[in-house]
């Protein structure tokens, strides 16, 4: 049987998580496909390529498309992930608005859903209360109603945490019961459509974020330069890439004192492309000074933006 060969009432679509940046939506997104797809760092904004990842049910095939948080944009890069947020609303068949338990409502919420409502006016919308392992029952209550409110009352607010996997299986039978009727779109097999060098550069991103302020997020690019088999380790692939950064100070911070935050950088990724390539790897990371790169289309378009 192929997987285009699906029972009677079978439902699939594509589905969005949007809201303001850091409201968990990566998180959301890992833990519905039940395995590591987005990058999840501690800063705003950290999300760059939609990813989608696949949610496998008997009765359904729900596919995530993770997007950047809408925002207020101050660079190029921001004005083009802005764009590709939109393209993406107006291409999905449910939405899935995500608000933190622990965050009251504000202007930024508002602003996303009038934008989320003018590109896909007729995409039906969902509402999510994310983080509810961070606050009591009585908060999570008061919030469910503020989104009722928010959504007009037309819409279901589901209430979950992603760290604990609480109603994470009843938003999955929520959004599965919104998607139109249709064939699979992916094999049994798949768990995103990521090509294999983006997930490897995000890996690399991710581990290079991993316990820094607000010093870098925006700042730092990947490259997978090429991917060969290793000519002095048998069975392991030697990995190339380049980590950009847009100032030379940037670069000391990332390489750190003698080198170590580097090393560390190099030792947690390489672990996470063992995971995605099934093999042994030896990871050759160099960092590069490419000057604004954010706001050079250039560069932009070299890197892929």
């Amino acid at each position: 049987m192929s997987f285009s060969d699906t029972p009677e009432g079978f439902r699939s679509g594509f589905v969005s998580f949007v809201g303001r940046p850091n409201t968990g939506k990566s998180t959301l997104t890992n833990a519905l496909v039940g395995e590591k797809i987005a990058i999840i760092a501690d800063q705003p904004e950290t999300t760059r390529h939609p990813i989608r990842g696949l949610v496998h049910r008997e009765d359904a095939q729900i596919i995530v498309v993770d997007t950047p948080g809408l925002h207020r944009p101050r660079t190029l890069l921001g004005e083009r992930l802005n764009e590709s947020v939109r393209d993406t609303y107006a291409d999905v068949d449910l939405i899935g608005l995500t608000i933190p338990a622990n965050e009251k409502i504000g202007p930024g919420d508002r602003w996303i859903l009038e934008a989320v409502r003018t590109v896909a006016p007729r995409t039906p919308i969902v509402g999510i209360i994310t983080k509810i392992d961070r606050v009591s029952r009585d908060e999570v209550a008061a919030q469910l109603m503020a989104v009722h409110e928010l959504l007009d009352g037309r819409s279901e607010v589901v209430p979950v945490s992603a760290a604990t996997g609480e109603g994470v299986d009843v938003l999955s039978d929520v959004i599965a019961g919104l998607l139109p009727e249709g064939p699979k779109f992916y094999p049994d097999d798949h768990v995103t459509d990521e090509d294999r060098d983006t997930r490897i550069a995000e890996a690399i991103r991710e581990a290079a974020l991993s316990g820094l302020k607000e010093e870098l997020p925006h700042s730092v690019a990947v490259e997978v330069d090429e991917i060969l088999p290793d000519p002095e380790r048998e069975n392991t692939l030697s990995v190339h890439a380049i980590l950009y950064v847009e100032r030379p100070g940037q670069k000391d911070i990332i390489t750190g004192f003698k080198g170590q935050r580097l090393g560390r950088i190099i030792h947690n990724s390489r672990l996470e492309i063992i995971r995605i390539l099934g093999q042994n790897v030896y990871l050759d990371l160099r960092i590069k000074v490419l000057k604004n790169w954010q706001s050079d289309p250039k560069a932009l378009n070299r890197l892929g933006f």
